[in-house]
């Protein structure tokens, strides 16, 4: 089956649309990747968007507008990948959607918002799109994040050691083999805000890590937002940037005078290699296989690196699975293996009670006809 995974992730900054032959052999679910096309979002939708986040207020009508426009953004991209990746061949679409609210309250997920509407990418390609992924899983007392661990659990199973998954994106998270998998905290969602805030949105991010790696860490700043109380939280639990935002910086510098952009941002990826390889160590891990907008930070990795000394730390690239299209890929699995009728995630990972099929299907130009059921739950995943 050639599904279309299609996802924005909480930094913003694109939409990936990744197309992947999957099929059952027995036990084990055969990916073969097809490629990856990213469309960056237009600057007044993105605008619009950023106007919307946590912590500004919003009206229904921007809910409404945006939840119109960011559909159409995908359909046009995923439109763009049937075409360029699939001679026009594809199945199925699996769209992620925009996630623009996590609630959150003491630890427990009550709901999710993730807007774009599937109504436009079904109408713009023709297909079935499976979308909505995250709220079955939080109905059923999970988390809702991190979703690509069963994914991740699958993949990596076999491997030596005790390999983690880490997905560096606004937020990281990480998964382990026993099943134990949560966000970490921030990955690039500090880091991004302070490059707009502190340049006056002349950047939207700190490019191949350059004012990091010019500035020094302020040793007094990364204490106090070290202290964050997420950071000692059990697992499993989720974050976003209804917590890490611009204004949550902006009352974390208060009282140490004026610094200068770069030691800030220094100091930021500071915070995230040591909340990410505080996490890392807490499992046990051996090997740390990352993907993820963060891998492309030489600073952030070199830094990640200087923590986990005896740990190896490598991308997913270097196992065949492209660390921009790791996601977009996980949610063409998941999408799979909801229209076959098999659970989409693991309970140890998000903390619900029972695995869930997730999503919901919007019917493409020619209705809604599912493939069988599977007979038979896949047990690992193989690139080929």
């Amino acid at each position: 089956m050639r599904i279309i995974g299609v996802m924005s992730g909480t930094s913003y900054d694109a939409i990936d649309a990744a197309a992947a032959d999957l099929d059952l052999e027995g036990d084990t679910l055969v990916l073969r990747p097809l490629g990856l096309v990213s469309e960056e979002y237009e600057p007044e939708l993105r605008d619009l968007l950023t106007a919307a986040l946590p912590p500004a207020p919003t009206g229904l009508a921007d809910v409404c507008r945006l939840d119109t426009l960011i559909g159409r953004a995908f359909a046009a991209t995923a439109v763009r990948a049937g075409r360029e990746l699939c001679d026009g061949r594809a199945d199925a679409i699996a769209s992620h959607g925009q996630t623009v609210y996590h609630w959150v309250e003491h630890g427990q997920v009550h709901g999710t918002l993730q807007l774009g509407q599937p109504a436009w990418i079904a109408e713009a390609t023709g297909l079935p799109v499976v979308a909505d992924f995250r709220p079955r899983d939080i109905a059923a007392g999970g988390q809702g994040a991190p979703l690509v661990s069963l994914v991740d659990l699958l993949w990596l199973r076999g491997r030596p050691g005790t390999p983690v998954a880490l997905n560096l994106g606004g937020i990281a998270n990480l998964t382990a083999p026993d099943g134990t998998a949560f966000d970490t905290g921030p990955a690039c969602a500090l880091l991004d805000a302070a490059a707009r805030g502190l340049s006056g949105g002349r950047l939207d991010h700190d490019v191949d890590g350059a004012l990091a790696a010019r500035g020094t860490v302020h040793e007094p700043l990364l204490r106090r937002l070290l202290a964050e109380p997420y950071y000692a939280l059990p697992a499993p639990k989720t974050t976003g940037k209804e917590l890490f935002h611009f204004g949550y910086l902006r009352d974390a510098l208060a009282g140490f005078g004026t610094l200068t952009a770069e030691d800030v941002i220094a100091t930021l990826t500071r915070l995230t290699a040591v909340s990410v390889a505080d996490a890392v160590r807490s499992v046990g891990a051996t090997e740390v296989i990352a993907s993820g907008g963060g891998t492309r930070n030489p600073t952030l990795m070199t830094m990640l690196g200087d923590r986990l000394p005896g740990v190896a730390v490598r991308t997913s690239d270097e196992l065949g699975l492209p660390s921009a299209a790791k996601e977009a890929y996980a949610f063409a699995v998941l999408g799979f293996l909801t229209l076959h009728g098999l659970a989409g995630t693991e309970p140890a990972s998000t903390g619900a009670r029972h695995p869930s099929v997730l999503g919901s299907l919007t019917p493409g130009r020619n209705g809604l006809r599912l493939p069988p059921p599977a007979e038979r739950t896949p047990v690992r995943l193989v690139l080929k």
